[in-house]
């Protein structure tokens, strides 16, 4: 039996964040039963709990402002080190998704290492470029990247422009990687049309399926939304535009409806959340376009649902979109009037032009970024 410790996330069952949808997927699609996880989950209390036939153990996080991840991360890994200790673990793996912990990694490695384990990290992508972070704050992310892949066993990347970027800046850790993506399904949403709950969503937004253009994410500035606002408001498209999000009590919402005035754009419709996953996946099937606009992670989950149930794709050109969507996508620039020409040439779009795009999309999906195959890729690697 190989115990695999997951830590980093914010727990599972997911609701939205990469992290949370992968660590998810891992559990859901776990074929191997010479595989046992363990995931850390953020919380006010410390409980443990069976979720999927995976162990996860919930760790009480204090409200300390931007060092509470590292805290809980350190935490968990404690947790996690007594854990096999206490229960004599044998080749235990402690798999840390993000790099928040570096200045720590070289007394933690030593524990896992007197315990018989390895140390396995997922970079994530380049935290250290996030706009919400100070000065201060993105220099301490970069030192920690740095001492992250420099005490790892394996640094395993989601997407291979990640890949080539641990490889080609700390070539003089000669780090070893590996790359597994995310993954998605293609299959169809359970929930039909006429389905009253998603007849009672489209009626609360004042939504028609076909007539709105959708984002999915979290919001904060690095997945560019006020790019994608201000560029929708410049377009003339009569269809609306759909934002799922977490925007409750973010400064960062107050902050763009000051700079863009988006409230008065009676098109620009805020969603809230939505965390029933067939109604989610629905509403994506629904959607005219799909807008991304995240620009520094690696492999993001929430592109990947997209072109696996939306037909039409509108992606920021950047490395780590252009290398998922590849020709099943059309690709705008943070230039003005880049996106808004967009939108309109999505919209000259035919039905066969569209049905082409969303074809290859779903195939894209099913050849690399298959569910089954990913949490397989895993499993081989964990037990190899």
């Amino acid at each position: 039996m190989r115990d695999v410790f997951i830590i980093g996330s914010k727990g599972i069952p997911a609701r939205y964040g990469g992290f949370e949808t992968f660590v998810e997927q891992l559990v859901r699609y776990k074929k191997s039963k010479d595989i046992k996880y363990h995931v850390a989950c953020m919380g006010d209390t410390f409980h443990e709990f069976e979720y999927r036939g995976c162990h996860c153990f919930q760790i009480k996080v204090p409200n300390i402002g931007s060092a509470k991840a590292v805290w809980y991360d350190i935490a968990a890994f404690l947790f996690c080190l007594k854990y096999i200790c206490r229960h004599s673990v044998e080749s235990p793996i402690i798999y840390v998704l993000a790099c928040r912990i570096g200045p720590f990694a070289g007394f933690l490695k030593r524990r896992i290492y007197h315990l018989g384990g390895r140390l396995f990290v997922n970079p994530d992508g380049h935290e250290w470029k996030r706009a919400k972070w100070n000065k201060f704050i993105r220099k301490y992310w970069k030192y920690s990247e740095k001492l992250m892949v420099k005490h790892s066993d394996l640094l395993i990347c989601d997407s291979k422009n990640i890949e080539s970027y641990i490889q080609n800046s700390y070539k003089c850790y000669r780090p070893k990687t590996a790359y597994i993506a995310y993954g998605a399904d293609v299959a169809n949403s359970r929930i039909l049309d006429e389905d009253e709950t998603l007849l009672a969503w489209y009626g609360k937004w004042n939504l028609t399926p076909q007539e709105y253009y959708l984002i999915v994410g979290r919001f904060v500035p690095e997945n560019n939304y006020e790019t994608m606002i201000r560029e929708f408001m410049r377009s003339k498209t009569k269809k609306k535009l759909a934002i799922i999000s977490n925007v409750e009590e973010n400064p960062f919402y107050q902050n763009l409806k000051e700079k863009t005035g988006f409230e008065k754009d009676k098109r620009i419709v805020f969603c809230q959340t939505v965390y029933e996953k067939q109604l989610l996946k629905k509403v994506r099937e629904n959607a005219w376009g799909y807008l991304h606009g995240h620009e520094v992670g690696g492999t993001n989950p929430s592109l990947l649902e997209a072109l696996g149930s939306t037909k039409v794709n509108l992606l920021l050109d950047v490395g780590f979109n252009r290398e998922v969507g590849e020709d099943a996508a059309l690709y705008w620039t943070k230039k003005k009037g880049s996106l808004s020409s967009l939108i309109q040439k999505a919209e000259e779009l035919d039905d066969t032009e569209r049905d082409v795009l969303g074809s290859k999309a779903k195939r894209r999906i099913l050849t690399a970024y298959s569910l089954e195959q990913i949490a397989k890729d895993y499993e081989a690697l964990f037990l190899g």
